[in-house]
């Protein structure tokens, strides 16, 4: 048998270990100084400014909870909109005139209603609405006709076309709002409703904020 005395070279297979492991290190310390160099150094410990000041929205002083709010928000938004563009590729038509026809079919009562009412609930402009209704239209499912109290207006309804379209959706869309709404009980519901209105009195001052800080070039 071989003796092998205690001063003997390691077997190849750890040589091999060791100078991956130090080539390993190497790397590291060479992506770290790169970064240091580029300025991406992660910090130990950064704190974003609080984004909101008003102390009913902060949770002892925090605005982490207001934070998860806006991106719920941002994720409902999104989910509606895939919904609502969802119904209008189901009636032919896109997502913002799926929304228009339901408006119009809400609105429009016995008589038909104006182009300036179906622009305020929808929070378009008159421009818009006349716009889309034309094409809409073109393809059977609105009928616009001369309002007798103002003929410098008109007023706007669905046709049977229209009408029928809408309701061949209605199960298709009573299930994906009961999923969607399903977890609500009436009294969030109720709550609901209250802070979404709440929301679109905000956002609508807020937006007027913007566009004077936009006007000053800001």
């Amino acid at each position: 048998m071989r003796n092998v005395s205690a001063g003997s070279t390691r077997p190849a297979a750890l040589n091999r270990q060791s100078a991956s492991s130090r080539e390993d290190r190497s790397g590291i310390r060479s992506a770290r100084s790169e970064r240091a160099k580029n300025g991406i150094m992660p910090a130990a410990s950064y704190d974003l400014p609080g984004t909101i000041s008003l102390a009913e929205l902060l949770e002892q002083g925090s605005d982490r909870q207001f934070r998860r709010l806006v991106q719920d928000l941002l994720i409902v938004t999104r989910r509606l909109e895939t919904a609502r563009d969802y119904f209008g590729r189901q009636m032919g038509v896109t997502g913002p005139q799926y929304h228009l026809l339901m408006t119009l079919a809400y609105l429009q009562g016995a008589t038909g209603v104006s182009v300036g009412s179906v622009a305020q609930v929808m929070n378009v402009s008159s421009a818009f609405v006349t716009s889309e209704t034309a094409k809409l239209s073109l393809i059977g499912l609105v009928r616009k006709r001369p309002n007798p109290r103002d003929r410098r207006g008109a007023l706007l309804r669905l046709t049977q076309a229209g009408r029928s379209k809408l309701e061949r959706l209605i199960p298709a869309i009573r299930a994906i709002n009961d999923l969607f709404f399903g977890r609500l009980d009436h009294r969030s519901f109720v709550a609901l409703c209250a802070g979404a209105a709440a929301l679109v009195q905000g956002s609508r001052e807020a937006m007027h904020y913007i566009e004077r800080a936009k006007g000053a070039g800001l």
